[in-house]
């Protein structure tokens, strides 16, 4: 009978490197040299010292040969359990390292984790791989990596018109376990969800300072800041997003991808919490059928922010409603903070297709809303552009050091649906031609060219880099200490 065309490692999961240590921590155990464990099993030396290797895997009926010439069992070569001895560990690290992208990016010798390599070589030179793995997983969180991995988000978001019905469903499932029917969700709610995954909201004054919250999965405890900051949206969407984590079984992010798109998804989550599908669903058919879609309204039935409003309206809009649209947030000096479009709308983006930080149109609602006095309600306006017409929906607010807008916006067939669909406010924009609102009036220019000379403000960011904790942007000594100081018994 032949045998099976699967190796005993591939059908059991065993790395071929762990295989091949036991090999040959049995091998030296019983005194034997490969070319008499080779003439014991009718194999060859130059075999033998590639399954050693880790780099092939034997056949059955070899392995049993060799367990069997060893005083082992097949069973045992194949166990999960950790290597050996910590030697074999250490070579079985090396050997690993040696064999990954970054090493060979190098451009150096390897080095044969043999017997003859003395033990603290060997220490030596697994943790300096380790120290390189670590710096090379921490550069990758630049601004640049930010960028590309957003924009590869976003375009897929675009592509399934910013909907993930089996989100939807999750959270919808959590909100009604909890007596969920309508309106807000309340702390008590958020509260009853977090004890059903076996977690206790507390509130504390010392989280550290590069987190939002902190999860601590031993003793079932999410801290959150304290409970009497202003505004309890953002204490439920905190406790929220740390809930999610765990509902998606997400794992220590291995790059900056994965951290971006776990908070894609813990975003995602907790909008459909705090704005569930069914009951959304009611309360914006019904406004559509009146023509009456506000954001201001929306935003009130649920007890959430304006710019969480506007977001969730871009999850369900084209969903439920059919009515593509596109949502900007905007800095109060013109560059676009983040965006989504499926209507068509011409978003500023850099030659890689990234929008952030690129400056929007100075005719745009998003920016043309900064100039007016009466800023308590929403600004309606259309807006011709290469692209069509838009109509657009913005209403501005107050950071602690800056102003920022939010905009809905749709084009021109589907106004109709919306209150201050009315306005009479409409611009005309060319961008992204320079001669639109770029270039200055030639005339101011020529008198001031050569009469002025300002001072750039230069913005932080520009020349910090990004935190390089386990987490991004985690200072793991602030986080380790705070989770000592907060551990059950130190109360």
């Amino acid at each position: 009978m032949a045998e099976p065309s699967t190796t005993p490692a591939e059908e059991s999961g065993t790395d071929p490197i762990v295989l091949g240590r036991r090999i040959r921590h049995a091998r030296t155990g019983h005194g034997m040299t490969l070319r008499q464990l080779a003439d014991s099993v009718g194999s060859t030396t130059s075999q033998l010292s590639l399954i050693e290797n880790g780099r092939r895997e034997p056949r059955l009926s070899l392995l049993t040969a060799l367990a069997r010439e060893l005083g082992t069992t097949v069973a045992a070569l194949l166990s999960p359990e950790p290597p050996p001895d910590r030697r074999a560990e250490l070579e079985i690290a090396l050997e690993r390292a040696q064999r990954g992208p970054l090493f060979a990016s190098l451009g150096v010798p390897a080095v044969r984790p043999g017997r003859r390599l003395p033990m603290d070589a060997l220490e030596s030179l697994v943790g300096l791989h380790a120290e390189l793995e670590r710096r090379a997983r921490a550069t990758i969180a630049t601004p640049e990596e930010a960028r590309r991995i957003n924009t590869e988000l976003r375009l897929e978001m675009q592509a399934r018109d910013n909907y993930v019905p089996e989100i939807e469903a999750m959270a919808e499932e959590q909100v009604r376990a909890v007596g969920y029917t309508g309106g807000a969700l309340t702390h008590h709610m958020v509260a009853q969800m977090a004890e059903r995954l076996g977690f206790t909201i507390l509130h504390v004054d010392d989280l550290p300072h590069s987190t939002r919250t902190v999860t601590d999965l031993a003793n079932g405890r999410i801290y959150l800041p304290p409970a009497s900051i202003p505004g309890g949206y953002g204490l439920r969407s905190l406790a929220l997003q740390a809930m999610a984590h765990r509902l998606f079984g997400h794992e220590r992010p291995r790059n900056y991808g994965d951290f971006l798109r776990q908070r894609q998804q813990i975003a995602y989550f907790t909008a459909c919490c705090l704005v569930p599908r069914f009951a959304a669903r009611t309360f914006l058919e019904r406004t559509k059928a009146e023509k009456d879609l506000s954001m201001e309204d929306f935003r009130d039935a649920f007890g959430i922010t304006h710019h969480s409003a506007a977001q969730r309206f871009t999850n369900l809009a084209t969903s439920l409603l059919g009515i593509p649209l596109h949502f900007i947030r905007a800095m109060d000096d013109g560059s676009l903070y983040r965006g989504y479009a499926n209507d068509g709308v011409p978003l500023p983006a850099d030659p890689t297709g990234a929008i952030e930080g690129q400056p929007l149109c100075r005719k745009w609602a998003a920016r043309s809303a900064f100039a007016r006095r009466n800023r308590s309600t929403e600004y309606h306006q259309y807006t011709d552009t290469p692209a069509g017409t838009f109509w657009c929906s913005t209403q501005t607010g107050t950071a602690r050091e800056y102003e920022f807008s939010i905009t809905m916006g749709v084009p021109f067939a589907h106004a109709k649906w919306f209150r201050g669909r009315d306005t009479t406010r409409r611009t005309v924009s060319h961008c992204p031609d320079t001669s639109c609102c770029r270039l200055p009036d030639p005339g101011q220019a020529e008198r001031w060219k050569d009469r002025s000379w300002p001072s750039a403000a230069m913005h932080a960011h520009v020349l910090s880099p990004l935190p390089s904790g386990t987490f991004p942007g985690v200072d793991d000594v602030e986080l380790y200490d705070f989770l000592e100081r907060h551990a059950p018994g130190d109360d």
